[in-house]
């Protein structure tokens, strides 16, 4: 898997630029949140997010936010949805939890 920011290259200067784009630096997740009125989609993509967040090795956890107000400033039509460093990434689905991880880790 490729969620770890490579620093230095490890073939010995044989890979293509290309192939360390992979690395998505994971480092700069600095916060999670799912937005959602408390419905039972909203709690599965919580939980999602959460095993994601555990499995990549971040040592964060996902905020709940439920409060209508909070919720209106993202300008989003539907719940639940997922913001990843203060953008909305996600509406209206309960992503898996391996969508989740291919989304945090491109």
């Amino acid at each position: 898997m490729f969620f770890k920011k490579q620093n230095s290259c490890s073939c010995g200067g044989a890979c293509s630029s290309q192939n360390t784009q992979e690395f998505h630096l994971i480092d700069e997740i600095k916060s999670v949140k799912i937005l959602g009125s408390g419905c039972k989609n909203c709690h599965t993509l919580k939980a999602n997010t959460d095993a994601a967040l555990k499995e990549l090795g971040l040592n964060i956890e996902a905020e709940y936010v439920t409060d209508i107000q909070k919720i209106m400033a993202y300008n989003i039509l539907s719940t639940p949805a997922l913001v990843i460093n203060e953008q909305v990434v996600s509406t209206g689905k309960v992503l898996s939890t391996a969508d989740i991880i291919k989304m945090i880790a491109k």
